[in-house]
């Protein structure tokens, strides 16, 4: 079943009701990072182990993703500032519960390489809040791996 969530905009990552935010410093430039992140849509696969497809559509305005386990998100790309910002809003998903979803990437020199900031910003029923809160090693992790996943992915250029 679809189910349409609320279009939040960018406020919604300093307001939401569940936050989760992790850091990871890359060596990579902020404008290669901010690249892997907002023009190579469908190389998020091959970097991001949760993701199994990644596709823009509407000339880079939106993304259709596919999860590992059969989650589906279709976004709206909300902030594609080169090469601090990237950030989009679910606006239609499989998951039951949600209301409202944002995920903003931020990224920052940090010496000679990249700080990127990865916030997850959600609402849904009481029990979605606590099991996202109880997810959030699990994000952790999954952001971690991620992270050295694309650290390699860029060193070697591909």
């Amino acid at each position: 079943m679809v189910r349409r969530l609320r279009a939040e905009g960018l406020d919604f990552v300093g307001a939401a009701p569940v936050r989760l935010g992790f850091t990871r410093d890359l060596s990579a430039s902020p404008e290669r990072v901010f690249h892997a992140l907002a023009s190579d849509v469908s190389g998020w696969a091959e970097w991001f182990p949760a993701v199994s497809s990644a596709e823009p559509f509407g000339e880079g305005a939106g993304r259709d993703v596919r999860l590992r386990g059969g989650t589906r998100f279709r976004e709206t790309v909300l902030a594609a500032k080169e090469p601090e910002l990237y950030a989009y809003r679910v606006d239609v998903t499989n998951v039951p519960g949600v209301r409202a979803l944002v995920e903003e990437w931020r990224l920052a020199p940090a010496g000679a390489g990249t700080r990127v900031r990865w916030t997850f910003a959600a609402d849904g029923s009481a029990p979605v809040r606590g099991a996202l809160r109880l997810a959030r090693p699990g994000l952790g992790f999954s952001f971690r791996d991620a992270m050295a996943r694309l650290e390699r992915r860029l060193a070697t250029g591909s």
